[in-house]
């Protein structure tokens, strides 16, 4: 296959391969392909590699002497074992001596490790050549060889350089446009954390399979071992059917941070062998539990997503119009209230148990960053998760970013939390979370004493905090009147409060979410709620208990609207939290005349709970009351459906808070609502909805007829807005496309089978995905 880039002209006049094996052999390949040299020639002992390449038309010319082929060489790539380059670099210097080389030849080298490298070439060349550039592709194959070659082995992998100081800065610009060309990602490295992040990756790794295998050869029932070998022990030790004279090489050319590898290896493995002989529960449980959340977790970090990609719009749903719903279902769990169960449940003293624990993309995010500062904790298993709290003070620097995907909870309150540890630490996101304000929460922890520092002029994340070892007093309480009503800054304040000295108080200037009020008390934290004034005082500590996780009324507000816009529908939803700084979608939607009733209301570990029962309705547009607004600012997406579908007009204002979620959500949904045929007026704070619904008699339910037409809508990667659109074709005339889909897991996993259990028909394309 060849690359779709190319350079004009060549890059490279004439490009020496010296080693026709996989990695040589692929990249000259790839040179080929991609028409990056004028001219290309190589150097192998091996004649049968060498005359095929040259009546394949691979090379211009070869030969197993450099002198006879390298004349007029810009660019000489080493692909040769690293015990054998030494003797490569006499004979570059002989033909530098001699004049075959361009003035501004490049020399650079494919091997696996660099320090020897660079020391082998200071012994040969005495000062480095500055067209001296060490490089490493992190790529490879089971078969080795030149008919393993393949110009495609380096496309969607890395190529590290080292870059010298005595290296002129074209020459690294120039082998950097080569590897690009060639599909590689480019980064930067000096020789040493070269050597020993491969150390720990790629040479510990192929050690300890070429060990495993030589250990199960060595018993005398090794027949049946390797007879019944399960998968697991085929895929560790395939890589020790590689070479075993390249890595013997490697392991002596990389020999101390191999030894320092296997020394650190050494600890964690009595670690663990310890652990097993005591019978150690607990602690295997956390080391296994953060070893396997790890493995995913780092892909996802790396790549700046969150668990679920959403680099490119590769699912979508397509859902044909359907007119009724009916049935009783349970919703998953509060997303809220499992964010802060994983908070409050490591920091409190004894094991913790959590059901109905939220298993979406968001709340994850949470239970991985404190795994990543040394909590222990089994699951989720079906909702499930056992947390053994290390006290207040016993969480553990995290030796990477927390990162938080695409979850704004995660990153507001956990920056409290930090602002008091004693260690240094860092918060990330995907790209979307880096764009969103955290100025919000920086701005009053600074007030108390923090160092925390946002990044842009916007202050965004990643957000560096410096531990109070560093700093060198607590946190002080203090008295914050919030400018506008925000249960993500109230909570961060009060959680930084839990270490601070004297009091912590925030004033809330209209009441918003206290799921963080409640569960403090459920610890048994004392807290201080006078009206709007919230209160703690520092220096408590909390208890460990169980924790019974409420369905989430956010995500019950999509079937909520969609029994009350559908033709003959009934729906109950069970066990939902009703939480009074949560019910606003409840509120909102009997104003607008919507046949709302609760039954079975009972208390939840602190959190009122009832089944929620809703029948078609004939809506009417209303002017939302402002008050309302803070206790349902995430049903807004889906309340917008309900506007579409009442008679007359809907105003909202005194909502800018949704301009700054996941997407503008005024924006986002009126772009939609417009595509749909509904007329709407953005304004600064709010959105006007001229409703479509019928004028009929008030006792006549007349939710029938089509209020929206179909299309395709763009949901921005934004969940709410996806579930919002979906719900939407219960009024629609045609089917409706809603792009972008994957973050529906962020908060709500198994939305559409739910929906098409009720009678919706949305069919999930996952695209290339």
């Amino acid at each position: 296959m060849q690359s779709s880039i190319h350079t004009q002209p060549p890059l490279f006049k004439q490009v020496c391969v010296i080693g026709l094996g996989l990695i040589g052999a692929s990249l000259a390949q790839a040179i080929k392909d991609n028409v990056l040299s004028e001219r290309l020639v190589a150097v192998d002992r091996h004649a049968p590699s060498i005359d095929e390449a040259i009546q394949q038309g691979l090379l211009d010319a070869g030969s197993a002497v450099l002198s006879e082929v390298v004349l007029g060489s810009d660019l000489i790539v080493i692909a040769v074992p690293v015990q054998a380059v030494d003797a490569v670099f006499v004979d570059i210097k002989t033909a530098m001596d001699n004049r075959q080389l361009a003035d501004d030849c490049i020399i650079t080298d494919v091997c696996s490790t660099k320090v020897n490298i660079i020391e082998a070439a200071k012994t040969v060349f005495t000062s480095l050549p500055t067209g001296f550039v060490p490089a490493h592709p992190i790529a490879g194959a089971e078969n080795s060889g030149y008919h393993a070659r393949r110009a495609t082995l380096f496309a969607n992998h890395s190529v590290i350089i080292c870059e010298l100081p005595t290296t002129n800065p074209s020459a690294i610009n120039r082998l950097r446009q080569l590897w690009e060309v060639v599909g590689a990602t480019v980064m930067s490295m000096d020789a040493e954390h070269h050597d020993a992040i491969l150390a720990h990756t790629s040479h510990l790794p192929h050690l300890l399979a070429f060990n495993l295998v030589e250990q199960l050869a060595s018993h005398d029932d090794n027949l049946d071992m390797f007879r019944y070998a399960a998968g697991g022990f085929r895929d560790f030790s395939r890589i020790a059917a590689s070479d075993p004279k390249m890595w013997h090489d490697i392991f002596f050319a990389n020999h101390s941070a191999i030894v320092s590898a296997l020394d650190e290896y050494g600890v964690y493995l009595q670690t663990m062998r310890q652990l097993i002989i005591d019978k150690d529960s607990t602690a295997l449980m956390g080391l296994l539990g953060r070893a396997q959340a790890a493995r995913r977790h780092f892909g996802h970090m790396l790549a700046s997503t969150p668990y679920t990609d959403t680099s490119a719009m590769s699912a979508s749903y397509n859902i044909t119009p359907s007119n009724t719903v009916s049935g009783t279902i349970t919703i998953p769990g509060d997303k809220s209230i499992s964010h802060r169960s994983i908070m409050l449940g490591s920091l409190a003293t004894g094991v913790t148990k959590v059901t109905g624990f939220l298993e979406g993309e968001d709340a994850l995010a949470t239970l991985q960053a404190f795994r990543d500062m040394g909590v222990t904790i089994e699951g989720p298993d079906n909702g499930q998760l056992t947390i053994h709290g290390v006290g207040m003070n016993g969480l553990k620097p995290s030796k990477t970013p927390l990162y938080m995907g695409n979850s704004g909870t995660s990153m507001r309150l956990l920056a409290g939390i930090l602002a008091a540890q004693s260690f240094d630490s860092v918060l990330t996101g995907d790209t979307s979370l880096n764009k969103r304000p955290m100025e919000r929460v920086a701005a009053p922890l600074r007030e108390m004493g923090a160092v925390i520092q946002s990044t842009g002029h916007s202050g965004t994340a990643p957000l560096s905090i410096i531990g109070r070892d560093t700093v060198g007093q607590p946190l002080q309480g203090m008295e914050y009147d919030m400018p506008v009503a925000s249960a993500q800054v109230k909570s961060c304040l009060l959680l930084a409060g839990l270490w601070a000295e004297g009091t912590t108080t925030v004033l809330q200037p209209e009441v918003s979410r206290d799921h963080t009020e409640r569960m403090l008390s459920a610890f048994g934290y004392p807290v201080t709620v006078d009206g709007n004034r919230v209160s703690v005082e520092g220096g408590g500590t909390l208890t460990g208990g169980d924790i019974a996780v409420p369905a989430d009324i956010s995500s019950a507000a999509f079937f909520m609207v969609a029994a009350a816009i559908s033709q003959g529908s009934e729906l109950t939803l069970t066990q939902v939290g009703i939480n009074p700084t949560r019910t606003g979608i409840i509120d909102i939607l009997k104003l607008m005349n919507a046949d709302i009733s609760l039954s079975n209301e009972t208390d939840v570990g602190g959190e009122p709970v009832a089944d929620i029962t809703i029948r078609s309705s004939n809506l009417k547009g209303i002017e939302i009351p402002e008050h309302l607004v803070p206790l349902a600012i995430d049903e807004f997406p889906v309340l917008f459906i309900a506007a579409s579908c009442a008679e007359g007009r809907t105003v909202l204002t005194g909502a800018k808070e949704l301009r700054v979620k996941e997407s503008d959500r005024i924006a986002v949904m009126a772009e939609g609502l417009q595509t749909l045929g509904i007329d709407c007026t953005v304004t600064e704070d709010g959105l006007i909805i001229e409703g479509k619904g019928s004028n009929v008699d008030i006792n006549e339910v007349n939710n029938s007829q089509p209020v929206f037409g179909g299309g395709y809508i763009t949901s921005h990667h934004d969940h709410r807005i996806a579930m919002s659109f979906a719900v939407a074709s219960l009024r629609a005339s045609k089917q409706i496309t809603i792009e972008g889909v994957e973050t529906v897991n962020t908060s709500f996993p198994g939305f559409a089978e739910l929906a098409n259990q009720i009678g919706m028909s949305i069919k999930v394309d996952n695209g290339a995905a």
